[in-house]
């Protein structure tokens, strides 16, 4: 989750160039708007999670900055949660403060450890922080990286990659995962179906009305909540049903749960209703449908 004093703070992309030796990808975290303060967290799920609640544990991670002139205090943070499990809320942050002065948590967050200004240089290093995690009522735990100083500059870079979070007071050698696991992990919370080919198809389902279908997929993993639908745009994707393609108008969540992905497809053609419906990108491959089930 991007956090910063102010929107349009940076933009976040998936770096493939500026990345440690035998690496391939890392957040790269660019300046947009100057003088403000920014950082990513991660909120763990208290299924995994609980066996470090009570426990020392390490914060690990790579980083660097494209230059110290501006992007001379970047810090991290083990913080814990004690409101109720899995409902953490969305900002995370209270009051930003001064350079230098770590910012304020909002009500159930606390910081574990003391952050301190890292020293980050523009060469990749390894940097750790080790906290207890012992506030009482503890139910959640969140890792914070941010630049805390109010000098920045447009096209600036912070870059971040290989977070790891592990019981102990030390850090281990990084555990890469297979892509295979981490890809079926992330699916527990987002995915991003499309994008491969032209006629893609998403959805089946049929048409209740003379304007609407209902289509759907069963989850390849049980999702962490019911998720929320958006797509790229309602032009990339077309809705055959009735023996014609008909041109969506708007995209809703029917009825969505944890296991089953079931939106409505209204559309301005008229359709006959309980015909079977296929979703399938329109001759493009800008045709994206994203399913949103983060914490």
């Amino acid at each position: 989750q991007l956090f910063s004093d102010g929107n349009d703070i940076v933009d976040v992309t998936q770096e493939t160039t500026t990345v440690p030796t035998n690496g391939l990808y890392a957040i790269a975290l660019d300046v947009e708007t100057a003088n403000k303060k920014f950082g990513i967290a991660q909120k763990i799920e208290q299924k995994n999670c609980v066996d470090l609640i009570g426990n020392e544990v390490t914060l690990s991670f790579k980083a660097k900055v494209s230059a110290t002139t501006n992007l001379d205090n970047v810090k991290c943070a083990i913080i814990s949660w004690t409101g109720t499990a899995d409902t953490l809320t969305d900002d995370m942050i209270s009051a930003w403060g001064s350079e230098g002065t770590n910012p304020t948590l909002a009500t159930n967050y606390t910081y574990e450890n003391t952050p301190a200004n890292l020293n980050l240089t523009t060469s990749y290093t390894t940097y750790t922080t080790t906290a207890t995690i012992d506030t009482s009522g503890a139910k959640n735990v969140v890792v914070f990286i941010w630049s805390d100083v109010t000098t920045t500059s447009a096209g600036e870079f912070l870059y971040v990659t290989d977070v790891q979070l592990e019981k102990g007071p030390s850090n281990s050698v990084f555990e890469r995962k297979s892509f295979g696991e981490q890809y079926s992990a992330c699916q527990r919370y987002f995915m991003g179906i499309g994008g491969n080919d032209v006629y893609q198809n998403f959805a089946l389902g049929e048409a209740n009305s003379t304007s609407n279908a209902r289509v759907g997929f069963s989850s390849p993993c049980h999702f962490f909540k019911a998720p929320a639908i958006t797509v790229s745009a309602n032009g990339d994707f077309t809705l055959n049903t009735s023996g014609s393609e008909k041109d969506p108008t708007s995209f809703g969540n029917h009825h969505s749960s944890k296991d089953f992905v079931f939106m409505d497809v209204s559309f301005a053609a008229t359709a006959t209703a309980n015909r079977p419906a296929r979703l399938h990108a329109k001759n493009t491959t800008n045709a994206r449908l994203f399913v949103d089930a983060e914490i």
